[in-house]
């Protein structure tokens, strides 16, 4: 089942709710077929965003929305062919599974045998053909978000929107829902916009994540852009776990309490030239005589297939340094860390 889709284009589209501008003017273009994840704190804008392309929310004066080349930004929901699945799912209680999905085809009149056609097909793309004929209520929370999602896509919409519709599940479920609606997407092809606060969420299922803060965009990038080269500080500390080293700048290098690291290359902000940033996984344990940065083990936590090691002394700050296998390293035990140079981060 492939779907049309179509670009979506936000020009200068701000919101004002009660004298509160809860969004600053932003500009946006997401390509056709593309997924596109908004990520961030609750009441960063992000759903507001979401609510603006949806059709239930309408931008300050001067802003616009396209899909396409059509004007958008004047029409309701129900005339801009998109498809949305809530974090409650909204399904009827009252209809089948089956009813359910065909619901809005029933809305628009599309005839009985089409109707039928079509649900079979997301009954079984969604692997539901056996609860076809269930209650809601008979229905597991992973079969409900597969319901809600087959009733958004039942319509053939150009646009797909997905507010945080994975939050009510519980982690292992949410896990596996995410991988199925990650594969889903791509065979779809069809242009996603996808609301969420969970960055593993944002790194699985975008093509490019947009992180959001107080009602702006700080970064918009591929996952990998996003997390290895962070636009600022607030990107930097919301995706994922970042260590801070700071000191002085010196021939080239960042002398901290534990020694000295090259700075990164093209480091020539004032502020990057006191302060850099690495990731937990890319710091290594060395020999303390010969390592950059020397410190003590203050605490280990073993989290299965890697164990993150607390350590004092190195910086001004403790850093958090993961290691793979079975390290068992007392609490004092001296320690040496690298880093890579290229795994240096400077942050404006």
């Amino acid at each position: 089942m492939k779907l049309a889709s179509v670009p979506i284009t936000l020009t200068q589209c701000a919101k004002t709710f009660r004298g509160t501008r809860v969004l600053e003017p932003l500009d946006l273009h997401i390509d056709a077929g593309e997924t596109l994840v908004l990520l961030g704190p609750s009441g960063c804008g992000k759903t507001t965003t979401l609510r603006m392309i949806a059709g239930l929310e309408t931008p300050d004066a001067g802003g616009r929305i396209a899909f396409g080349e059509d004007d958008v930004t004047a029409l309701p929901i129900e005339k801009r062919q998109v498809g949305m699945v809530f974090q409650s799912y909204a399904l009827f209680p009252n209809l089948t599974v089956r009813g359910n999905i065909g619901y809005g085809l029933k809305i628009k009149r599309v005839p009985a045998e089409t109707a039928r056609q079509r649900v079979d097909e997301l009954l079984g793309m969604m692997r539901l053909t056996a609860h076809a004929d269930k209650p809601i209520d008979q229905l597991s929370g992973g079969q409900r978000q597969r319901v809600a999602l087959a009733r958004a896509l039942a319509v053939q919409p150009r646009v797909l929107l997905l507010d945080e519709p994975l939050t009510a599940l519980d982690a292992r479920l949410r896990d596996a829902l995410r991988s199925e609606m990650n594969t889903l997407l791509r065979e779809l092809g069809i242009t996603t916009v996808y609301v969420t606060h969970d960055q593993a969420e944002a790194m699985e299922l975008g093509d490019r994540i947009v992180v959001m803060s107080a009602g702006r965009i700080e970064q918009i990038g591929s996952p990998r852009e996003i997390y290895y080269r962070p636009a600022n500080r607030t990107v930097a500390q919301f995706v994922g776990t970042i260590n801070r080293l700071a000191g002085e700048r010196r021939d080239g290098m960042l002398t901290t309490t534990g020694g000295a690291v090259p700075l990164p290359a093209g480091s020539t902000h004032a502020n990057s030239a006191h302060e850099i940033f690495f990731r937990p996984e890319d710091a290594y344990l060395a020999d303390p005589a010969h390592a950059q940065l020397r410190g003590h083990i203050e605490s280990t936590a073993f989290l299965g297939e890697r164990t993150r090691l607390t350590v004092g002394g190195a910086a001004p700050d403790a850093l958090l340094i993961d290691v793979a296998g079975r390290v068992e390293l007392a609490r004092g035990t001296p320690v040496g860390i690298s880093i890579a140079q290229d795994a240096l981060i400077a942050l404006s």
